[in-house]
Parts: C-alpha cells; structure tokens; sequence
C-alpha cells in the first residue's frame, strides 16, 4: 500500500515558486529519503502533505486520504518533526508532553510510559523550562513529541540539525526501532551521508521540481566509480615526455566517455568516471603505472555532480 502518494502537487506564495508538480509515492514501511539543498521545496512539500499550507494544484493523499478533506485523520496517525521547533517558552518539558500527548487517543496516562522511556534515551530534564534549553534540547523535545504516539507515519524535516554527533546516533537507533515495528519514514535532509547510510530510496528535488526518484544503492553503485591513478614520473609510451607535462598528456588520453570530473595533482589523476570500465582499464594499460584505486564515491559526490547536470 502506497501511504504517501502526490500528483502534480504546486504550492505557490502569490507568484513566487514553492514546488511545482511534485509527483512521488512512499511505500509503507519504505525508509524515503527526501535530499536537496536549503530552499529546494522539501519544507514546503512537507507542510503541504500535513495541509498545514493549502496545495495551489494538483492532488495528494496521505493512508489514501486527501491531504484536505481529511487531515485531521491523517495527522492523528503521523509524527512530525518540523526544520525548526517552536513551543510556549513558559510550559516545562513534563507540561508541554503532557499537552502533546492530549491530542491522541489514550492521553498522557497511556503514553507516558513511551515518554519516560524516550526522555532517558536522549537526556531531557523534564522539568526544565522551554525557553531555558538550547536550540538541540528542542530539537529532542521535537522528535520525542513525534515519537510518543508510536505513528504509524513519521514525517521528519531536517531531524539532526542542531544535534552533536552522540545524539545523532541515538536518534538513527531509535528510528530503526520505529521502522523494525512497522512504521513508515518520511526523511527530508541536505546531510546525504546520512540519507546514504539510513534510507532505501530518494527522490532528488531542486527548485521545486523532482529531478529523480531512485533506489540508494543504484544512484551511488550504477551511476559513478570514483578512480584515482599514480602515473610513474616518465611519461608513457605515446610520446608524452618526462615530468609532469608527460603526465598532464596522459590524463588527457583518459579523456574518454563517462569522465565527468578530472583533476590532476602532480602525478595523481583522480576520475569520477560513469562510462565502461573496461575501456577504462584499456586506456591505462598504455601507460607505466605506480598505483590505480577504485571505489564507490560517497553520495554526496555523486548527489552534487547529478544536480549540475539535471538542473541545466
């Protein structure tokens, strides 16, 4: 069952762009990672599916419902975590879970257990007031709210912002927890490296508009290797030359299909390379070697490279 599907979904600010047909389905229990940089539509698509901003065009549906008629439905059964938390400065931690929890069925009584339980894992003083904690303990006082009602949703914008590495972990530990019980992930994030370690699939977003909606794996593994050579300091045998213009002229022989970024270093010539490999290892084989290393590039590599070319 698809739990997230949207159509041609546009939010427009009077003229100005929010995201234009943004079209994508999530899976139930599928792990969505949802990357791009700052200002590319990944907010506001999110505030859309929670109709707390009304969609300009197009349709979306949330468990099969519309993101309008029934979104008091929809969000009885999400939780969300927005890019920036903002409580009553006055109420305590235990006042303000106290509050959330009211708005789902059973209340504080029934859900305080989970609430004791995540407080502890993430070291929140629950008598401490809102406007005396730091911007990270809102953060975690966020992704508790969130977490408390055990959703079967989880809609996350940005959820590590503001956390030190140790309580980064904790929340990707947690969240496994959430996915192994059957809950769905919805992860809006800049950071790739960790949409690269935590999600199954990615839809890429820029300027509002999807460029592409791919498995993890095959973005990073069927697009790019990332290629580094050590030429020996004589040039090779097509008559180069010796020194470093000989091996500035064999980098330029690896001028082949599928190099999209070469930079060369004394005699080290590093490749992101998306072409044959084996057309690849045929050029180099004309040439005296001191090293050759290949590997998957991170997806960050991979992610800045693909936009360029998309977003022309």
């Amino acid at each position: 069952m698809a739990v997230i599907e949207t159509e041609r979904l546009r939010k427009y600010y009077g003229k100005a762009r929010g995201i234009e047909d943004v079209t994508l389905t999530v899976e139930e229990g599928e792990i969505f990672g949802f990357i791009g940089p700052n200002g590319a539509g990944k907010s506001t698509t999110i505030r859309t599916l929670l109709n707390y901003i009304f969609p300009t065009g197009g349709t979306a549906r949330v468990f099969g419902l519309d993101i309008v008629e029934d979104s008091a439905q929809i969000r009885a059964q999400v939780g969300y975590l927005p890019g920036e938390v903002g409580y009553y400065d006055d109420m305590s931690v235990e006042a303000l879970m106290q509050y959330a929890a009211g708005f789902y069925q059973g209340g504080y009584s029934e859900h305080r257990p989970r609430i004791d339980e995540l407080l502890d894992i993430f070291e929140l003083d629950r008598r401490r007031k809102i406007h005396a904690l730091s911007q990270g303990n809102k953060k975690k006082v966020g992704i508790v709210q969130a977490l408390l009602h055990r959703p079967r949703l989880l809609i996350l914008d940005e959820p590590t912002s503001g956390l030190d590495p140790l309580m980064q972990t904790r929340l990707f530990e947690v969240l496994a927890g959430e996915h192994k019980r059957g809950a769905t992930i919805f992860f809006s994030s800049h950071v790739l490296s960790e949409v690269q370690k935590f999600c199954h699939r990615v839809a890429i977003i820029k300027e509002g508009r999807i460029l592409r909606v791919e498995e993890v794996e095959k973005l990073r593994h069927g697009l790019f290797q990332k290629v580094r050579v050590v030429f020996r300091q004589a040039g090779g045998d097509e008559g180069a030359g010796g020194g470093e213009a000989g091996v500035a002229a064999q980098a330029q022989a690896l001028d082949l299909p599928g190099v999209v970024h070469r930079a060369v270093d004394g005699r080290t010539v590093e490749l992101l390379f998306s072409g044959d490999v084996n057309e690849l290892v045929r050029r180099l084989a004309r040439h005296d070697l001191e090293s050759l290393w290949l590997e998957e590039p991170p997806l960050e590599e991979v992610f800045l490279h693909y936009y360029e070319k998309e977003g022309r």
